[in-house]
Formats: structure tokens, sequence, C-alpha cells
């Protein structure tokens, strides 16, 4: 894995093989994936590799109603890559591939963003306003939710800090 965001897609690859997984299916594959590869595994910079892609929204969290735990699935900005010995993850680990309710993931990630779209505004910070605005319209695309009300707050945050430059 090289770049951030081909890592991250990685990542995501890795996931949709199995419509979703727990973190620690998730960090199990991945392992299983380092040997196959060669490689050893480097738990804290997989750990951190997996909470950046979540923060930008490339692994997304999932919570079934039928389910106790939560689970990571692929994010609306994802483009789902294989890294090289992936294809024979599902015949080595022993989870069934899940069904994620698309309608309800879109709520979910919806409503994190409303959050998030908030927390970027009231801290000012430009950049995460700016990756968020673009989130909007990827979920958009990416799930059957309307995503006005956050499109709106970081259009406004960003219009009033470029009216501030002037």
């Amino acid at each position: 894995m090289t770049d951030a965001n081909e890592t991250y897609d990685e990542l995501a690859g890795v996931v949709d093989l199995f419509g979703a997984l727990t973190r620690d299916e998730l960090h199990r594959a991945l392992d299983e994936l380092a040997y196959k590869q060669g490689r050893d595994t480097d738990e804290t910079a997989l750990s951190a590799a997996v909470e950046d892609a979540v923060e930008e929204y490339y692994l997304v969290e999932y919570e079934p109603d039928s389910a106790d735990h939560t689970l990571l699935t692929v994010g609306p900005v994802a483009f789902p890559m294989l890294p090289p010995n992936a294809e024979d993850l599902p015949h080595i680990m022993d989870v069934e591939r899940r069904a994620v309710d698309r309608d309800a993931l879109g709520q979910q990630v919806h409503e994190r963003l409303l959050g998030d779209a908030a927390r970027a505004v009231n801290d000012a910070d430009a950049d995460r306003v700016e990756h968020l605005l673009d989130v909007s319209y990827d979920l958009e695309a990416w799930a059957p939710v309307e995503v006005e009300a956050a499109r709106a707050r970081l259009d406004e945050a960003l219009e009033d800090k470029t009216a501030g430059r002037q």
C-alpha cells in the first residue's frame, strides 16, 4: 500500500469482499493479507490507517438493527480496489458476506456528516469544511439521502471565510 488514498481504497476493497466487517475482523483480514504478501503487520500503523479511512469517509461505521456491534463498510468517497492476494481472504476467513441496508446506512452517514459539518464550521476548519462539502456530493450519489442542510451550512462557512479575506 502506498499513498493514503490508495491505502484507504485498498482497505475499502478488503471490506467490500465481505460487505461489512467488524474492526477486529478487518484487522484479522489485514493480518492474513500481510502474511500472504510476506510482510509483518504493523498494528499501530494499521489501526491508524483504519481510523483515518473512517475519518475521511472511505470506510463508514454501520450499526445494523439486528446486531449488537458496529460494522465497517465501504464509504461514499471510496473507490474499492483489491490489494495483491486479497481475493483469497473470503476462503481463508470464517466470515459470511453481510448485506447492508443502504437506506439505514445512508441515514447513519448523513447524521454523521451533519455532526462533522457542525464541528468543522464551529472550529473554522476550512480544509475540513471543503472536504466535507466534497463528501456531501459523494454521499448524495452513494445513498438515498438528501444532504442540502449540511451542504448549505458548509457552503455558507466557505462563503463567510472567502468574504472575510477580501
